[in-house]
């Protein structure tokens, strides 16, 4: 029977092969499943098992498992009950199972081994070739499996149950669910929870000195503990009874080992029975997606463990942020700058906003620095929106019904605005939501309605009734307070900063959020964008022939139907006369309402100062 030749980029793990694997339909190795190989260099001998895991066509066909090269053969290992074989040990050298490569670096062995071989005649073919190697990823060294005694969690029986919190508990957005189900669907072992760090939350543990008991202090006073430095809370072992004293665990938890109960902590367990009562089974986790496979799935399993129920009614997932290439940030490739500057320059508020303006609930958004120094000119423009109302008292809440017809027109628009949003903040994606308002409160109520009401609110020529002035204050700090509290949530200091001064000292965030009124209807909402584009056909005239957009209007004609809009328009444009449809006499200049699809026009007197 003809030796086996087998392909293998880790020559220096011959010593830890504990078997050969060949696919059985392979015809090339006929015969040879259930004997014996012998290994080179190292002479002792290991099955030839039948495995679909030898992939016909890759490298001969044959398969050397070795203890610990990769999970692969880890598993194999598991399944086919091998005895492992420790090859490299945790400082990086070779085992004394290497023999005389004992003590070599892993890179020098395999040099060695390689050397061995040819003058040996064992090395048939030796050519470069490409593999994926695991990384460490902030050292950049490849990783090697080594065996090592630790503490490991129960989470392989718990796996059925995983599936079924996952698909029960509601996520925003649904779609990243699936993080965690394929999490799920690839946990095979159980999980190692003890770290060999420096630093990391310490295992209470000691060990008897007598019988090495492994000892945990009895459940009670919530404390920590430190065994590596400090006595345990015991003086007899409750095992064999002795008063030998105790050796301190010297290893820590895995990271995830506390963070997973790091919301059971947040809401009281074992510490405030009300509130954990009032608490649990209704809270929210908060998350980005890249640890979805690690404190959202340990923190399932673990309140689980511990309660036997869901840790979180609903799932809030968002993305990462990336730099303006699309890839993710991160201080080894010099591409995420540290936030701080950026708070301090736009604001904690700006940072916020922009990230939800950027881009929906659950994807990735894309860090630039000049559309951050944009938001937080909106930031601005909302400070200075409240700053020109605050001028202006609040008066007794007035009904809809007492309301000018333009005032109700607005609350209407503000009300179709909250019908827009509300949608997606039912489901916490405020992505359209955030591009709504910004547009709503910049576009729409500091272009349109600031400057329309401003006549009226001032009324410095007392033209307007004490009740129609009124009307206007209660409408301007009316639709002030939907944008605040619309905008709570993600703007939350320059909102709670302006309501508190305004509106309530106790802060906005105890305020409920917006929603749409049923009462705010219009029949005016449908000539909306009528009124817009006739406010901007006036300043484009005024533009065009460079007249100051201060500068007041002799006469006016615009369309019949904005005829509720009168006294507001003549105001906000300093019209003197305003008439409705087309004039009857020469001297008028006609401007295109060009979104109105070419229908309507404005007729405009120039001033006589400027007139051709």
């Amino acid at each position: 029977m003809e030796p086996l030749k087998i392909a293998t980029t880790r020559p220096e793990l011959l010593c830890a092969c504990g078997a050969v694997f060949i696919h059985p339909d392979d015809e090339r190795y006929r015969g040879y499943a259930g004997k014996k190989a012998k290994v080179p260099l190292f002479d002792f001998e290991v099955p030839i098992i039948e495995s679909p895991t030898a992939q016909m066509d890759f490298g001969t066909g044959a398969l050397m498992v070795c203890s610990y090269g990769d999970m692969a053969d880890v598993m194999a290992f598991r399944d086919f009950a091998l005895k492992p074989i420790a090859a490299i040990s945790p400082d990086g050298t070779m085992t004394e199972a290497a023999g005389k490569y004992a003590g070599l670096p892993v890179a020098e062995a395999r040099k060695r081994i390689i050397e061995d071989l040819k003058k040996k005649g064992l090395l048939f073919k030796q050519e470069p070739t490409i593999q994926r190697v695991p990384l460490c990823w902030r050292s950049k060294t490849p990783i090697e499996f080594i065996a090592m005694d630790e503490f490991y969690l129960k989470q392989t029986e718990f796996v059925d149950k995983m599936l079924e919190i996952a698909n029960n508990t509601r996520f925003f957005p649904p779609f990243h669910r699936q993080i965690l189900i394929d999490w799920i669907n690839r946990v095979s072992v159980d999980w190692p929870i003890s770290r060999r760090r420096y630093y990391g939350t310490e295992i209470p543990v000691w060990y008897c000195n007598a019988c090495g008991e492994a000892v945990v202090p009895e459940p009670g006073e919530l404390r920590y503990y430190q065994p590596w430095r400090e006595n345990p809370p015991f003086d007899k072992c409750p095992k064999c009874g002795a008063s030998e004293g105790f050796r301190g665990e010297e290893r820590t938890f895995d990271t995830w080992m506390d963070s997973s109960i790091s919301g059971l902590y947040i809401i009281g367990y074992l510490r405030d029975e009300e509130l954990f009562k009032k608490a649990f089974g209704n809270v929210i986790r908060p998350q980005g997606k890249e640890i979805v496979r690690t404190w959202l799935y340990y923190s399932l399993l673990r309140t689980y463990q511990l309660l036997g129920e869901p840790a979180f009614k609903e799932v809030w997932v968002s993305g990462h942020v990336v730099d303006e290439k699309g890839e993710k940030m991160s201080k080894s490739r010099g591409n995420s700058p540290p936030p701080g500057p950026f708070i301090e320059k736009y604001g904690a508020d700006a940072m916020r906003l922009f990230g939800v303006l950027e881009a929906g609930l659950g994807s990735d958004i894309r860090f630039s620095e000049e559309r951050l120094g944009g938001v937080a000119r909106f930031m601005t423009k909302l400070w200075n929106i409240a700053r020109f109302i605050s001028m202006f008292p609040i008066p007794e809440r007035m009904d809809f019904k007492d309301l000018t017809p333009v005032d109700q027109w607005i609350l209407a628009e503000t009300n179709k605005m909250l019908e827009t949003i509300t949608p997606e903040c039912e489901v916490l994606d405020f992505h359209k939501p955030a591009i709504e308002l910004r547009r709503f409160a910049w576009s729409f109520f500091a272009d349109h309605v600031l400057e329309m009401l401003k006549g009226r609110a001032f009324n410095s020529d007392g033209q307007f009734s004490e009740l129609v002035q009124q009307s206007a204050w209660f409408v301007l700090h009316e639709v002030l307070k939907v944008i605040l509290k619309a905008l709570a949530p993600m703007t939350p200091f320059i909102t709670d900063s302006i309501y508190r001064e305004l509106y309530n000292k106790k802060g906005i965030h105890r305020e409920q959020y917006p929603i749409p009124v049923d009462e705010w209807k219009s029949e005016l909402s449908g000539l909306t964008d009528l009124v817009l584009q006739t406010n901007s056909a006036f300043w484009r005239f005024k533009r065009e022939n460079n007249i100051s957009l201060r500068q007041g209007l002799p006469e006016a004609y615009i369309p019949k139907s904005l005829r509720p809009w009168e006294a507001d328009l003549k105001a906000m444009h300093g019209i003197e006369k305003l008439g409705f449809g087309s004039p009857t006499t020469n001297g008028f200049h006609e401007v295109p309402i060009y979104e109105s699809g070419g229908k309507d026009s404005l007729f405009v007197r120039f001033p006589s100062s400027s007139e051709e």
